[in-house]
Parts: C-alpha cells; structure tokens; sequence
C-alpha cells in the first residue's frame, strides 16, 4: 500500500512558531522530486514539543499543501493510548490517508500491552496504521511474533522499522508476508531492505535530497540494482553526516544551510549544532553539492 520514498518532514519554526509558509513550500519541493507521501509529526518533525493545537495545525497544513497529490501519513502515536487515538482522529477526519504509530515509550509496556494499544487504535479509528518499530527512541523492540499477530487486524497495514536488525526485519517479512508494508526507518539500511522485501523508506535524507532517495528506491524496483547500489553509496555519507547528532538538529542546520528554510531553529531539549559537527556537515553537505 505505500511504498516508494516518503519523507519524514521537519516542522519548520519563525520566533517560536509553526512556520506554515515554510512547510507548505516544503511539501511543494517533495512533491516535485519524486516523493511518494508526505509523513508529518514523526521524530523529525519534532512532535514530542509540539502542543496538541500545533500538531493538529501542522497537519492541516500538509493536507492542505499535498492537495490529494501523495498521500499523507500523519504521525499521531503516543505512549498513552487514549491521546494516540484522540491524535489519530483528528487526522483521519483532518483527511490524512494513513497515521504513523509509534511504539508506547518511556512506560515500556509488554508484548502484550504494545498488541493491545495497536489493536486498540486500530479499532477505534478507520484508517490505515503503519507502526513505528524504534527501540533506541522508545526502550521496547517489538518482536517479529508480535508483529504477525499485529499485521492480522484491520487497519494494521505495516511497519516502519528502525531496529537497525536486518535478521528482525527479514523474520517480519517472512512472518507477515508481501501484504505487509516492510518500510525503512534508516536511510542508511533503505537498499538492504529493499533486498529483503521492503517496500521503501520513511527518509530524513529526503528532507535535503529527495529526488537521489526516490531515484534509489525506484531504480531497485526497476531492477536496476547497479543503478540503486551507486545511488546508495552516493548517498551514505550525507545519510552519516546528518545523523551527527542527534535528529532533527544537523537535518534542519542543512536545511538552513541550503536555503531550504529561513531558520533552523529548534526546540528545547533539541538545541544548536556543536561548532565541530557544523564544520562536518558543511563539509559533507559541499561534498554532495548542496552546497
């Protein structure tokens, strides 16, 4: 069902706000290089800082500039499983055409509770749930058993997996069959999922370089696996220069950097780049010819 490069969009912010100017632009600029969906309020899109208004705000916004073009899949996960629905059907009627669902963190819930508050969702909202898998964010892996039981209820229709365990990932694709979505959630492991069954990639580097991730995604499934291999190497050590720190923060510095915004400013936790990580990013970013 979604498959292709999809990007997991930055929230633009102007003296504290939500830049909306800015983000439907953005959305402009995916659409014309090859982008497939459009994710907002995901990690990379600071979702965690975001009030419940500005959320709803920032998918509105991304519907709106989409206009039915790519489809929208809004991130509208929680650890509490009644504001994750609360999020889930504002967007659904907001007329986004999936939500991202991030595994329950910090309360680290068991096996049978991350089932359970899927399921949960799933059944509450009609619309389609693509689960978000990130142990290293959320501090519980959902295993491959969990996953099959999770990809036999309605509305359940993938995973985007950022374990960084191809082993986990090729045992989810073998469980749960082609009819699941296999999505990356690392760009630097888009190609190696490709391989094992994937479907395509949830992309920070798409922020910067969307036409290069769609062009990858699209020449594997051509068949062009040369074509895909060039554009993968081509791409990893801007794909290790904007995880330098943790993300969003080089993605939006870059973003800045290349006129992409007006300002790179993020919120609290999430502050500036160090001055010697700047230095890296500039050099990678010249490297690639963003610069």
């Amino acid at each position: 069902m979604f498959e292709g490069s999809m990007v997991a969009i930055i929230t633009p912010f102007k003296k504290g706000k939500v830049d909306e100017k800015a983000l439907a632009r953005l959305v402009e600029f995916q659409i014309k290089n090859g982008t497939t969906a459009i994710v907002p309020c995901g990690t990379t899109g600071e979702s965690a800082t975001l009030s419940y208004e500005e959320h709803e705000h920032v998918i509105d916004v991304v519907i709106e500039a989409a206009n039915k073009k790519v489809p929208v899949m809004a991130g509208t996960g929680a650890n509490n499983t009644a504001e994750a629905i609360m999020l889930t059907e504002y967007a659904k009627k907001a007329g986004a055409e999936a939500s991202l669902q991030i595994t329950p963190y910090y309360n680290k819930p068991t096996q049978e509770g991350i089932y359970q508050h899927f399921k949960k969702i799933a059944e509450t909202v009609d619309i389609p749930l693509i689960i978000y898998n990130i142990m290293s964010r959320t501090g519980v892996n959902i295993t491959p058993e969990t996953m099959l039981r999770l990809s036999k209820v309605k509305n359940i229709v993938g995973v985007k997996e950022a374990s960084g365990n191809l082993d986990q990932m090729s045992q989810i694709h073998a469980l749960c069959g082609n009819g699941f979505d296999l999505i990356s959630g690392d760009d630097s492991l888009t190609l190696p999922l490709l391989a094992i069954g994937g479907t395509g990639v949830i992309s920070v580097a798409a922020n910067i370089a969307p036409k290069d991730v769609a062009d990858m995604v699209s020449k594997f499934k051509k068949g062009d696996i040369a074509g895909a291999r060039k554009s993968h190497y081509k791409l990893l050590p801007l794909v290790k220069a904007i995880f330098i720190e943790t993300n969003p923060i080089p993605v939006k510095t870059a973003m800045a950097l290349m006129g992409l915004i007006d300002d790179s400013s993020l919120r609290l936790p999430m502050c500036a780049i160090g001055e010697e990580n700047l230095t890296k990013l500039k050099k990678a970013l010249k490297d690639y010819g963003l610069l």
